[in-house]
């Protein structure tokens, strides 16, 4: 049996930093995870989607030599060999980006590829190969994982980890959702050559972007070939055809059908915590099934921590690592800080790319009399010289202080632009003084700043009417 002070379940953003932290404050901590070190986002999220990614980026520019006097070249995918290239980066990353090192010179005990831990007591876990763990304290970071729906003939579908493992591109695919999942698999499917049809229940998808990013994204992707429903109603079912999968629909009492060598559900996400028997270590659940925390990671079991993704808050990697460090400083040292409401970037590396930091517009009218400066893409001197005039940036600033309230972008480096956004919203930044910030040219991020300049003039201009009135 291993005895320690701090035990961390799961090795993914938020269970490798609490395990650090819990270290370097002096505890005797082990990390235990039920598979490799680097969890969801090393292994199935964001490293290995960004690098299918940047090779669908690269499909897409390849098409765009001949614009620029460059023959010869040869666009045709090689699937297998991209793989190889994703298992590589995915190695590479866990062995020199993933904390492992300061892991390991902090003095954390590993058990790796331990299997599914499950709590005996309050106190003790033992993992599938049998390791027992006896802690003080406990810091729960096991993730989540895809939602199943309960209709006839799910097993016959795929999760979006099922689309990386694939080794051939299939023909048609139809992906279900309309979330940062769901359209990254259907972008990056769709570069690579399938014929993809994106079905959302929703309205519309990217319900929670900005309405304009949201109607931009699904124009953008049915202008690029792709098959987008909204609102289609309710599935039935799904069966086994010759050529794949059908999915059986219905809206109104009309029944309809879909059919696809491949069918990828991506609708969202649930606690990865089944094995666990939480009851055992008294820590309660949401009515959504994640574990619920109070504001400083606490579980409803005193000596009981939960970070990241399980938690259900917001299920990106910068906040996990955030909630990492909270919970083992708590865990440790027996509370003194919380959880804040910070500034997040949210992007994904669709085609085109959106992003947003802050209020959308919608919500900012609720609280605020706003100004909203526009820059389309097709109007920017770097994204005309690089062929990417697709997509917009949407500014959105109080009109009362000048201060940002949201960014919204749809094209090329979408979020990599919202980033120098997040960090002006992040300083409290006014807008006067973003736009005299002397950004380079020609790049993206300079629509940021005459977006800014925009504002800025139409807030002037606001204030010189104001006076103009005061002299009458």
């Amino acid at each position: 049996m291993t005895s320690v002070d701090v035990a961390v379940i799961g090795a993914g953003p938020a269970g490798l930093l609490a395990a650090l932290r819990a270290g370097d404050l002096g505890a005797k901590t082990a990390l235990v995870t039920r598979e490799k070190v680097g969890g969801m986002a090393g292994h199935d999220g964001p490293v290995p989607v960004r690098t299918l990614a940047h090779a669908a980026r690269l499909v897409r520019e390849a098409r765009q030599l001949s614009s620029y006097g460059i023959s010869g070249t040869d666009e045709r995918l090689d699937y297998p060999r991209l793989l190889e290239r994703v298992r590589a980066v995915v190695d590479e990353v866990a062995e020199h980006a993933s904390l492992r090192a300061q892991i390991a010179s902090a003095g954390i005990v590993v058990h790796e590829d331990a299997g599914a831990a499950t709590f005996l007591d309050p106190h003790t876990i033992r993992t599938g190969n049998g390791v027992t763990v006896h802690a003080d304290r406990f810091i729960i970071c096991t993730g989540g994982q895809s939602r199943q729906l309960p209709v006839p003939g799910f097993e016959l579908t795929a999760t979006h980890s099922d689309a990386w493992r694939l080794t051939s591109v299939p023909a048609t695919m139809l992906v279900v959702g309309g979330g940062a999942t769901a359209l990254q698999v259907a972008s990056i499917f769709h570069a690579f050559g399938a014929k993809v049809e994106l079905f959302e229940r929703s309205p519309r998808i990217l319900a929670t972007e900005d309405e304009d990013v949201s109607a931009a994204m699904a124009s953008c992707l049915r202008n690029g070939g792709m098959g987008v429903h909204e609102d289609f109603g309710t599935i039935d079912r799904f069966e086994t055809t010759a050529g794949g999968v059908r999915m059986w629909f219905s809206k109104d009492g009309v029944s309809k059908s879909a059919e696809a060598a491949l069918i990828v559900i991506a609708i969202g996400w649930v606690a990865n915590t089944s094995a666990l028997d939480l009851p055992k270590a008294g820590v309660a659940v949401t009515s959504r099934g994640f574990v619920r925390v109070d504001a400083s990671l606490r579980t409803s079991a005193e000596n009981v921590f939960a970070a990241g993704d399980v938690t259900g808050r917001i299920m990106l990697v910068p906040q996990a690592l955030q909630d990492g460090f909270v919970a083992a400083t708590n865990a440790v040292r027996g509370g003194g800080i919380t959880i804040k409401d910070t500034v997040y970037p949210i992007g994904s590396f669709t085609d085109p790319e959106y992003a947003h930091v802050g209020m959308t517009e919608a919500e900012a009218r609720k609280e605020h009399d706003v100004v909203v400066a526009v820059v389309r893409f097709d109007a920017t001197t770097r994204t005309i010289i690089d062929g990417r005039t697709t997509g917009f940036l949407k500014l959105v600033v109080d009109r009362k202080t000048g201060f940002l309230l949201g960014c919204h972008v749809v094209g090329e480096r979408a979020v990599d632009i919202v980033q120098t956004a997040a960090i002006a919203i992040t300083a409290g930044m006014g807008v006067a003084a973003l736009a005299r910030v002397p950004l380079s040219f020609p790049t993206y991020t300079g629509a940021l700043g005459r977006a800014a300049a925009i504002a800025t003039r139409e807030l002037n201009m606001d204030v010189q009417r104001s006076h103009f009135a005061e002299l009458l």
